[in-house]
């Protein structure tokens, strides 16, 4: 079984969690979760994980832990496969209502 590695530029306490796209080699993701005791790690875990379609329990922060700049693995995908998905969902419109401020 394969696994991906991926580099994540987090920005922690958003207004929403959003997928917002590639900045450089850095995939950029926006979390509600605050950076402290690992809730952004967890939060950051379990998106992916939903977006990817895979379980929390392969998704792993491996590198960064208190830092923006953080390096996922994600266990049991092909590297191609998780770009695809990755295209798919930045593709697809959110279905999450947009913030009012």
């Amino acid at each position: 079984m394969s696994s991906t590695r991926l580099k994540i530029l987090v920005t922690p306490r958003s207004s929403r969690e959003k997928l917002l796209g590639r900045q450089g080699d850095e995939l950029k993701i926006s979390l509600t979760a605050p950076p402290v005791e690992g809730a952004a790690n967890l939060a950051l875990a379990k998106f992916l994980a939903r977006r990817l379609g895979v379980a929390a329990s392969q998704v792993k922060v491996v590198g960064g832990q208190a830092s923006r700049h953080k390096t996922v693995l994600i266990d049991g995908m092909e590297p191609e496969e998780v770009d695809k998905r990755i295209k798919d969902s930045l593709a697809t419109p959110s279905k999450e209502p947009k913030s009012t401020s």
